[in-house]
């Protein structure tokens, strides 16, 4: 018997030690920008995508710019990233690599797919709320809520986090009172906000999106909010790209404020986001910086942007960790057990 226990010792303790260092050797990331959408979301052909891309594209408007805009004589980037074919797929594929990478996802959308990806990705989701104004120049799949239904979806239904809100794409700036009950009621239930400031698609104003600006991107743009609700948790999500002066104001003079870096950390030249990303660093908010992938169809761009980060040369290891994830566990106040499981998964 005790030769028995003994072999069994000897095989199930190298097992245990290899399945700690598997974990140690994956540490969590949480994702503060993913999303739940139909592989349809952006028309029924579209495109692959770029991490990064290696130009931007221009557009002589002799031609009509769906024809029209183009990145030159040659593709803006050598191995682009296809989308997912099938809402199935862009569910399933999302997870594969969130298991792969141990990622716990902050995943915006409506509710009715919210509803579907809880039951598959279970304990790797955070629940976000896609918030639009609606309205002429609002995409169609973008769906505006009263303020009593986002207290029901927050309150009853499981949802963490206001956000993605997507005014600026609205045409409507923050401070805009129609926003204002929106903001009262996040700050009245403690529910942390992330809102879009910065860059959408390239040409988004030509091709459909009529009250998106440029100029609207800037971080300052929420400082009323902060001001008229100081208790009101909120991100930046893009960080204001690429207005970093606004955004070190902005950090400079609210405290409370952090920002994630999705879209860009894998859409801009490495060189042009790595620049962006060291003066936030070096300007002291290293411990406001949250990781971010913006994933919506292309599952594949979620370990790109993961590589950006671990690669930085101006980053520390532990800065690193604080921006895959002790920043997001400090700004979503998540407590010992619920970090201790992460760390386990």
């Amino acid at each position: 018997m005790m030769k028995t226990l003994v072999s069994a010792a000897a095989v199930l303790i190298p097992v245990l030690l290899w399945a700690d260092m598997l974990a140690q050797a994956r540490p969590p990331i949480i994702d503060m920008h993913l999303h739940a959408r139909r592989a349809d979301y952006l028309g029924p052909d579209p495109p692959p995508m770029c991490t990064p891309f290696e130009r931007m594209p221009r557009w002589d408007p002799s031609h009509p710019i769906a024809t029209g805009l183009t990145f030159g004589d040659r593709p803006p980037c050598e191995t682009p990233i296809p989308a997912a074919t099938t809402d199935e797929r862009v569910m399933r594929e999302t997870l594969a690599v969130m298991e792969k990478r141990n990622i716990i996802g902050m995943v915006s959308g409506e509710p009715g797919l919210i509803a579907t990806w809880k039951t598959v990705l279970t304990d790797r989701m955070i629940a976000g709320l896609d918030l639009s104004l609606g309205g002429p120049s609002s995409a169609a799949h973008r769906r505006a809520f009263s303020v009593d239904d986002v207290r029901r979806l927050l309150t009853s239904d499981g949802f963490k986090v206001l956000g993605e809100v997507m005014a600026q794409y609205d045409g409507v700036a923050p401070d805009d009172n129609r926003l204002e009950p929106y903001w009262a009621l996040a700050e009245e239930l403690d529910v942390p906000v992330g809102i879009h400031l910065g860059p959408g698609g390239p040409a988004e104003f030509y091709l459909g999106t009529k009250g998106y600006r440029a100029r609207a991107s800037s971080a300052l743009n929420v400082e009323e909010v902060l001001i008229r609700h100081p208790r009101l948790r909120l991100y930046v999500m893009h960080a204001g790209y690429p207005l970093v002066d606004d955004l070190r104001a902005l950090l400079f003079s609210h405290p409370q404020v952090y920002v994630d870096i999705s879209s860009i950390v894998y859409t801009e030249p490495r060189p042009a986001f790595y620049r962006f990303l060291q003066q936030i660093v070096e300007a002291g908010y290293a411990d406001r910086v949250m990781f971010g992938s913006d994933q919506m169809i292309w599952p594949g761009i979620i370990e790109p942007a993961i590589r950006v980060i671990e690669d930085a040369p101006f980053l520390s290891e532990s800065q690193k960790r604080d921006i895959f994830y002790n920043n997001a566990a400090r700004f979503l106040r998540l407590t010992t057990e619920q970090i201790a499981r992460h760390h386990a998964m």
